[in-house]
Order: structure tokens, then sequence, then C-alpha cells
């Protein structure tokens, strides 16, 4: 769907809240678009005025058709992007929260053993593996496979045996009702079915320092498929020191003139492989023991100074990179859960044999879970050991 829209255009300004969220929607959906800001672009706000009638509004989003939304809601984007959010039913024989490896792969086989299945996404098909640049460690792809193709094959094939999705829906609620078990999406719809599967998956854990939430979107991400293009010739600092900040420092190479990785402790836990690919390159550097203190943003609300603690010298240090990139593990997406659903002192879904939760009929699958390992070839296996469990469970309702 995304290469559909490469033409679309975002008109807005940094400090402009429904702009942030329109392009939070277009992100999550990972639809392409070319971000212009009307403040540093005087053609831009003039543009804008004209099509506002002498007002400036904003977002003024233009599409490839050549029509014009102005300060849409989330809801007028999905229509427009012809997104699915409303389901052809009301009842399911399985309901699964999340499009991830292992929530399709779940949906797959589910849908093979004849249950009608439903699976809700707030954002695009694919999950965490969905934005990764290269996936090149799961089985059967031995040149690697786009994180993109990857999510389009697995949403197609969970489609081509009957399963049905929707997407840009948020799951607000789980309740048990009788025998049946219903999910309340932020639209107001109920979904009910004998069985549910929380596959919701984990993403990427926030700093929690001064300055960071009002920066996020502007020039602090936590994707660098999503936003690596917003900075072509920039200084780039990644927070991180796994593979996924590796692998991510490495991509972001493709727009940045230079890419810092720093971690806050005495080593890098990345790969072997992924610390020589970096050490090799000159438009990188690494370095450890440096921790992020505060991102200090200007007048303007973009950032202007990084202040990070050199752990060593016991000093604090300004860094000004154009853009922050942070990778520093995951948290589970497991929030709207009720409180009847148990989980581990990090938020984990705690399942059993069955990998069913301590809710009768709720199940859990893929990095969600505790014990989970992260990996998309691990999730996948999960989603389709999880289906039969459900299978199972569904025969034993008679």
């Amino acid at each position: 769907m995304a290469g559909e829209h490469e033409a679309i255009v975002v008109y807005g300004t940094t400090w402009c809240p429904d702009c942030k969220r329109a392009k939070q929607f277009l992100g999550d959906q990972r639809i392409h678009y070319h971000w212009v800001d009307i403040e540093r672009d005087p053609g831009a706000m003039a543009y804008v005025e004209q099509v506002n009638r002498g007002k400036r509004i904003i977002p003024t989003i233009v599409f490839t058709d050549g029509s014009v939304l102005v300060e849409p809601s989330n809801a007028d984007l999905a229509e427009k992007l012809g997104i699915r959010t409303r389901a052809e039913r009301t009842f399911y024989d399985v309901v699964i929260i999340g499009a991830g490896p292992a929530g399709l792969t779940a949906a797959i086989y589910a849908a093979r053993e004849g249950l009608d299945t439903l699976v809700i996404e707030k954002g695009a098909p694919g999950g965490q593996a969905g934005i990764t640049q290269i996936i090149d460690n799961y089985p059967g792809f031995d040149e690697g496979i786009t994180g993109e193709e990857f999510a389009r094959r697995l949403a197609n094939q969970a489609r081509r045996f009957g399963a049905e999705l929707l997407q840009a829906q948020e799951v607000t609620m789980l309740r048990t009702n009788a025998r049946y078990r219903e999910v309340l999406v932020a639209d107001g719809m109920f979904y009910a079915g004998n069985a549910v599967l929380i596959a919701t998956g984990a993403r990427y854990r926030r700093m929690n320092v001064p300055g960071e939430a009002e920066l996020i979107g502007v020039n602090v991400h936590f994707c660098a498929t999503c936003d690596g293009a917003f900075y072509k010739g920039k200084d780039v600092l990644v927070i991180g020191g796994g593979n996924s900040a590796f692998e991510e420092g490495l991509f972001l190479t493709k727009f940045a003139s230079h890419v810092t990785i720093a971690a806050h402790g005495p080593e890098f836990k990345a790969s072997t492989i992924l610390q020589e690919a970096v050490a090799k390159r000159d438009d990188m550097t690494t370095v450890t023991n440096h921790s992020v203190q505060e991102f200090v943003a200007a007048d303007n609300g973009k950032l202007a100074a990084v202040k990070v603690l050199d752990k060593k010298a016991d000093q604090v240090k300004e860094w000004h990179p154009d853009g922050v990139f942070v990778f520093i593990g995951m948290e589970p997406s497991s929030g709207f859960l009720p409180l009847e659903i148990e989980r581990d002192r990090r938020g984990f879904v705690v399942t059993d044999q069955m990998m069913q939760t301590s809710l009768t009929g709720f199940f859990a699958a893929g990095d969600v879970r505790a014990g989970a390992t992260a990996q998309a070839a691990s999730a996948a296996g999960e989603g389709a050991a999880v289906a039969l469990m459900m299978r199972d469970y569904l025969r034993s309702l008679g």
C-alpha cells in the first residue's frame, strides 16, 4: 500500500499537535509522505493560505489524485487511503489483536483450520518486523527480505486463507461475557469471539528524560525506516548498544552524513558481525559510557542540543546532532489489558503451557508474552502453536 501514496504532501509546522498526529498516523500505517514546514517555506505557506481561502489551517494534506484534506481526523485519513477499519461481522471464532509475525501466523493457521478469524491492528501489518530495513535471519530467505515485503506477504497469506484484517483500530478493552470474549475498539465497536489472542508485541522504550516527550516526532524518533530520509546530509545520534541500534544506525548512513552510536554501558551488546560492520565505516562513530540526561529544545520547537553525561569523566557535555534515534530495548504493549490477566514485573503477559493467560479464553503469543525471544522466527512459531492451542480450546467448549 505504501508505494501507492508516495506523492502525499503534508503541510504543517513543528508545533502543531494535529500535524504530529497526522504524521504519526501515516507513519503507523507506513504510508510514504513528504513533509513541508510552512514556517520555513514562504511558498508553502502561501499555498496553504490559497487552499484555505486566506486562512492558515494545518495540517493541509494533498493526495496523489490532487484532492486535499484539511485538519483530517484519523478516520478521515483511513477512509481516504482505503484502510479498512470496520469488520464484516461482530462475531468470530477467533479474534486476534495484533498483526505482527505472531498474530498473522496465528491467523493463517486458524483460518486454515476453518475458524472464522478476525485480526485487529492499530498500525500496519508486520509489527516491529515490518519496519525493519532488512530481515536476514528468517529461515527460507537466504538473501534477506525487507521488513515491508515480509509484512505484505504475511498479510496477503492470511487473507488468502480467509482471515479478515482491520487496520487503524486500537483495542481499548477486553472483557468476558458469559462464554464469549469481547474486544472493544476505539471507535466504540465491540467484536466478540470464543477465543481471543493477544499478540500486540512490544514497542521501543522511551528514555523518559526531560525534553524527550516534546521532541518526539520532531527530532527524536524510534523508527529509522520511517524518519531516516528527513536527515539527508545531516548528523544523527543513535542511542543504544544492542543489535537494533547498530542495524538502524547502519541503515541511517543511507541518508545521514555521519552517525554516532552511543551506549550508556561500558560495552556494546550488538553482535560481533554488526560491530565489525560499523567499525569499517568512516561515517560512523561509536562511544560507550555516555548517558543522555536531557534533550534541549530551541525557541522554534526543534532540537538544539543533547546533554550527555560522560560517565567515565563524570562530566556533562552538550552534543548538537540534527536528529536522534532511540533504540534502548522494548516494552510490552499490554497496558490496555484487564487486571485479571497476569503480567510479570516488566508487564509481559504470563501464560501456561497451552499459551493461555490467567483469564480463560484469552491467549498470548509473540513479543508481548513473558519468556518470548523477540525474534520474528520465534514469534511466527508461537503464532502457529497458539492457533492449534486455540483450536483445541474451542473443541473443548462443545
